[in-house]
């Protein structure tokens, strides 16, 4: 899938300024991690059962 086909969602702790902070967005197959100041910059892609780890820590 393309990313600019993704819905990108930004992190709950980013302020209404935007600051520091991660968008993710989900593919049938990982999740993606992106910096919101670099939209088009480097993506991260993991696996779906990696991320689920991640979160539950």
């Amino acid at each position: 899938m393309n990313r600019s086909e993704l819905t990108w969602i930004r992190s709950s702790y980013s302020g209404a300024e935007g600051g520091q902070c991660l968008e993710i967005a989900a593919d049938t197959q990982a999740v993606l991690v992106r910096d919101s100041k670099a939209v088009p910059g480097p993506v991260i892609r993991v696996s779906r059962e990696a991320w689920a780890g991640f979160i539950r820590r």
